[in-house]
């Protein structure tokens, strides 16, 4: 429970700034504390005279009947509150085109160098910035648009600020509602935001930029790598498969039926026609491959908390494990862990626990390298580690991260209410293998995406750092 600090208490005179808001929220969360701090800036602006656009620059949108469709040609990318957060943005919903463009919805389109936050949710104040690779997605109605003003202030430099902890805070003290969490335009208009010469706002605009730059090209860099892969072991055909055009899974026959499975769906005639595809070349089975790595689920274990600061290490979740940055994950102690919980360099991790919706993380691959080594991994992930020298986990990821190998996990289940994937079919899932040289190029590509991830962290650290040493020097 958190209560008000001696050294900084609430004051009558506050209970009017807020609205005559009587829960304790703005009042103990920091908020408070945090905007008398910055009154005492030699200049701050308020967020509204600082952006331009649709209702003044910061707006949301109004609840409609959302119509998904898979062709390209005829929808939108869909960004809802969970999907704002992730780096990997392949697979998102697709909102029917027409009524994405109708005059309803059109200013929904987000614009590169926006900052988004989440109004709605439990986890409702969250931000993340517009990538340069976003610019024809349209966003849910769930998330607050707050479009900077070119000719007042950098786009970069605001969402720094947003980002920083002196904006979480002002941000987050924002939020009304008890079970729903609530956000609204109005309610972060007047936020504070400190100014300093253009120089540096430009010097930090300019780090956040090419952090966006590069998580942008590591997007890029991860769909190309897939696209390889498949024309390197001549499926040119799977690259841009669509599962949902292929004839339904109804009243098929099956001839070759083992008491290792009798569930229909893992005989399911679309998926195993994908993978007759991949055995038509030449292949090697995932058990084979990872004979001596890995293929299991991590250990189930006690949770011991610790603190950063004394040698703890941040949980990631199937929840986290594909966002751009874990955040709000739990600190465990490593001395209380099993070895299980960290994994090796270049493992693949595959979400293994939960229920396979269209949207869902069930099934969906990502790459354990560079800074995410540090952290450790719940027991929802099944870990997939080569053992085999030739091939490597970058060019697993690389056929992990496609629709083909989703739609073949996602007819491996084992389970009740909550599924998980059938150990041995998974084992004998083909993976074709090309050429060794091909096979270089493409983990090549796989590593410099997830270099240029780490490299984006670090300018987006800097920037941080930058601004805040700025803002604690001025106040004094």
């Amino acid at each position: 429970m958190k209560i008000a600090k001696l050294s900084n208490p609430v004051m009558s005179d506050w209970f009017t700034e807020q609205g005559l808001r009587l829960d304790a929220s703005p009042y103990v969360a920091g908020s408070l504390e945090t905007k008398k701090m910055l009154e005492r800036l030699p200049r701050t602006e308020p967020l509204a005279s600082l952006t331009s656009g649709h209702n003044g620059g910061i707006f949301n949108g109004p609840m409609f009947r959302r119509v998904y469709l898979t062709d390209p040609e005829h929808s939108v990318p869909f960004l809802g509150t969970k999907d704002m957060m992730v780096a990997d943005l392949t697979g998102l919903p697709r909102l029917r085109k027409s009524d994405a463009e109708s005059g309803t919805l059109s200013y929904l389109k987000l614009k590169p160098g926006m900052t988004l936050i989440s109004c709605s949710g439990f986890n409702a104040g969250r931000r993340a910035y517009v990538r340069p690779d976003m610019g024809d997605f349209w966003s849910s109605q769930d998330t607050l648009k707050v479009e900077p003003d070119p000719k007042k202030i950098k786009s970069g430099y605001l969402y720094a600020f947003l980002l920083s902890r002196f904006g979480e805070s002002l941000v987050r003290g924002s939020v009304y509602g008890s079970a729903i969490k609530h956000i609204e335009p109005h309610h972060i208009t007047g936020l504070p935001v400190p100014r300093f010469d253009v120089g540096f706002e430009s010097e930090i605009h300019e780090l956040v930029e090419e952090c966006a730059q590069l998580r942008a090209h590591f997007q890029n860099e991860l769909t190309s790598a897939t696209e390889d892969f498949f024309k390197s072991v001549n499926l040119p055909e799977l690259v841009d498969f669509n599962w949902h055009q292929q004839p339904r899974d109804l009243g098929f026959e099956v001839t070759q039926i083992s008491a290792l499975s009798l569930r229909a769906m893992n005989y399911g005639k679309r998926a195993q026609g994908l993978k007759l595809k991949l055995e038509s070349v030449p292949h090697q089975r995932l058990g084979e491959i990872c004979a001596e790595g890995q293929l299991r689920y991590g250990p189930i274990f006690k949770r011991v908390d610790s603190d950063i600061n004394h040698g703890g290490r941040l949980l990631v979740g199937q929840r986290q494990g594909w966002w751009i940055r874990p955040e709000d994950g739990r600190v465990i102690s490593p001395k209380h862990t099993p070895a299980g919980v960290f994994v090796p360099d270049e493992t693949v991790m595959v979400g293994g626990h939960g229920m396979p919706s269209e949207s869902g993380l069930f099934g969906r691959a990502t790459l354990v390298t560079g800074r995410w080594l540090q952290h450790a991994y719940s027991q929802d992930f099944l870990r997939v580690g080569s053992g085999t020298e030739s091939v490597s986990g970058a060019y697993l990821l690389s056929f992990f991260r496609s629709t083909v190998a989703l739609r073949l996990i996602r007819s491996m289940l084992t389970g009740g209410a909550q599924q998980s994937i059938h150990s041995e079919l998974v084992a004998d899932m083909p993976i074709p293998l090309a050429e060794p040289a091909d096979r270089d190029r493409i983990a090549a590509t796989v590593r410099s995406a997830y270099h240029k991830r780490d490299r984006a962290d670090v300018l987006e650290d800097k920037a941080l750092a930058l601004l805040t040493a700025a803002i604690e020097e001025a106040v004094g």
